[in-house]
């Protein structure tokens, strides 16, 4: 027995506490690879307060997550009730919208520079027939956060879709049965039999998608490289330039911890919750 937990538990350890570990001793040290880490205790987190780029980083995972969440969430959800109606080519629909999902971040974001390129992207052609004038979706800083936003919706869309379909299926057909006796219209019974029964599937995406969103970076690295001057910058793209571009790990390992931290908040607000709503349905 204790060989068995032990098969499962030394490779956990070795290549998950470890790294995290050591991830969180180098964050008190300053560090590039050669020499050996010397001992700073807390300047790199008095550093990370500092940092206008940092604050930038974290800002613009704001606004990504002002963005994706609701569009993940909004489109995830009326595809899944779309294809829960078994209408024609729901199987089809099913497939195609869970099909990015399962490809990399760094394919879609190569899919996406293609259409959202300013002189040749697609969308921009299309937008020429109807009149109107190049929309520079990755290269204004008005506009370039919006844009891997849009990419980023299309990629984390699928799971969003599988999850709300899966919560759908799962709603007793005695309920819709009973709204139809009391005469409610469909869209009263998506606002007091659907919604209210898979409340919890929906706490549980904005969630994962929250989450999702605080760790973007193929996106951003691989449509606008975190530009034009920061305007698409995400945290994780900040601590990749620090460690592998500036070769500065002890702050980037304090950035990371910092990160860490702020998702360990968003994960037990989002237990609170679903512990909070399950009561109340109870």
């Amino acid at each position: 027995g204790y060989f068995f937990i032990a098969f499962f538990a030394v490779p956990f350890l070795l290549f998950n506490i470890m790294p995290i570990l050591f991830g969180v001793y180098v964050s008190f040290t300053e560090w590039s690879i050669v020499g050996e880490p010397s001992w700073v205790g807390l300047d790199n987190y008095r550093e990370a307060m500092r940092d206008e780029w940092l604050r930038t980083a974290f800002i613009n995972v704001f606004f990504y997550a002002l963005i994706i969440v609701p569009g993940v969430v909004i489109l995830g959800l009326a595809f899944a009730l779309f294809v829960n109606q078994g209408w024609p080519l729901s199987a089809l629909a099913r497939t195609l919208l869970f099909t990015p999902n399962v490809v990399s971040a760094t394919v879609i974001g190569l899919v996406w520079v293609w259409v959202l390129d300013t002189q040749f992207g697609v969308l921009n052609h299309y937008l020429d027939y109807l009149g109107i004038p190049p929309v520079p979706w990755l290269t204004s800083v008005h506009w370039a956060l919006f844009g891997v936003s849009i990419a980023s919706i299309w990629w984390d869309m699928g799971l969003a879709f599988v999850l709300f379909l899966a919560a759908l299926q799962d709603v007793p057909k005695d309920l819709y049965e009973a709204a139809e006796i009391d005469g409610a219209s469909r869209l009263r019974q998506l606002w007091s039999v659907t919604l209210p029964y898979i409340r919890p599937t929906i706490s549980m995406v904005v969630t994962l998608q929250i989450i999702s969103t605080m760790r973007i970076f193929s996106q951003a690295y691989v449509m606008t490289n975190g530009g034009p001057s920061g305007a698409s910058l995400s945290v994780i793209k900040h601590i990749y330039d620090t460690a592998v571009v500036r070769n500065i790990l002890g702050y980037a390992s304090a950035v990371s911890v910092l990160l860490f931290l702020a998702i360990l908040v968003v994960t037990l607000v989002q237990r609170t919750l679903l512990r909070e709503t399950a009561r109340g349905q109870g």
